[in-house]
């Protein structure tokens, strides 16, 4: 009897655990169906995207992927640039670095060489003055050298460094035995009378001495320049004498019509720097032993001479002279 009713209760309690079961489940059936009713009561027929749409932005997407890919491998290839661009930078600052160091290197050995050369100057400024002349009388030389072969390309015109002179070649200034100019060459010698007309202002006193800026810093002088006439070998001594003055003296009065003012220029002493002198002979430049050699020997040097000053009160002397344009009687 007892065993009927432990049973009894046993099949009891299961089915109210069935009981429980079963309205669970309903009960959450019951609350899927509420939220799928909420859903279907939200969804509207405006939420649907048309198909032409869709794949109008799927395109753009996909045109925007490909995009950020292109952009993103630029942006790679940016970077490794920079990257090698920065590498470089380095190694040029290494290099701008040294550089840095060379110059203060030889900004200290030119300092130096410029208390060298002033302790060089100090110690013998007269012999300084006469290097420096002695440049100038070169550079003079070779600007009429040039100046003259812009007015006849052809002219055979050369500095002689060792006798300070500017030779004309002869081959036609003046013919066997004769001081005439040719006709032909005459310009020649204008040319060069115009030229020096320019160049003499600048280092001789007197009415046209005109000390431009940057003309003449060392304040050289010219003592004379002198016109000098050569023959060949053919003849005698003494007749070839007479015919290089006759020469030189058909050029200085050529050069003189030609431009007046040449007797203005005055050296220090109140003399024209111009003058004659004939050699005859006795300075030839070419072998007399042939025909083209005695034809270049028969020809007109141009001969600078530059003052020599005897000591440092005389440089003073002389630059306040050029200054002044004044011509020094006499140099103590």
């Amino acid at each position: 009897m007892r065993g009927a009713r432990s049973a009894q209760a046993h099949e009891e309690e299961e089915e109210s655990v069935f009981v429980s079961m079963t309205d669970m489940t309903i009960s959450f059936l019951f609350i899927l169906m509420i939220l799928l009713a909420f859903f279907a009561s939200q969804f509207s027929e405006d939420d649907k995207v048309p198909k032409p749409e869709y794949d109008r932005v799927v395109t753009q997407r996909n045109l925007a992927n490909s995009k950020v890919e292109e952009l993103t491998l630029k942006v790679t290839a940016l970077k490794n640039e920079l990257e090698a661009t920065n590498k470089k930078n380095t190694q040029l600052e290494r290099e701008v670095g040294l550089l840095k160091e060379e110059i203060i290197r030889l900004k200290e050995e030119i300092k130096k060489l410029k208390e060298l050369l002033n302790s060089l100057d100090k110690r013998d400024p007269l012999e300084k003055y006469l290097k420096d002349s002695a440049a100038i009388r070169k550079t003079i030389l070779e600007t009429l050298r040039d100046q003259l072969k812009i007015d006849f390309p052809t002219l055979d015109v050369i500095v002689n460094e060792q006798s300070d002179a500017l030779h004309f070649q002869g081959d036609g200034l003046f013919a066997f035995n004769s001081s005439e100019l040719s006709p032909i060459k005459r310009p020649i010698v204008e040319a060069i009378a115009k030229r020096l007309n320019e160049i003499l202002p600048c280092y001789t006193t007197g009415p046209r001495s005109n000390l431009k800026d940057g003309c003449n810093s060392t304040r050289a002088t010219i003592e004379a320049v002198q016109i000098e006439g050569h023959t060949d070998s053919i003849g005698t001594p003494e007749s070839n004498l007479q015919l290089s003055t006759q020469r030189a003296n058909t050029t200085f009065t050529t050069m003189h019509a030609h431009a007046r003012d040449l007797l203005l220029h005055k050296n220090i002493r109140n003399q024209s720097v111009l003058s004659v002198a004939g050699y005859g002979d006795m300075r030839p430049i070419a072998d007399n032993r042939t025909e083209k050699g005695q034809a270049t020997n028969r020809r007109i040097d141009l001969r600078i001479i530059m003052y020599t000053p005897s000591d440092l009160n005389e440089i003073q002397r002389i630059r306040d002279a050029l200054n002044s344009g004044q011509p020094m009687v006499r140099v103590q």
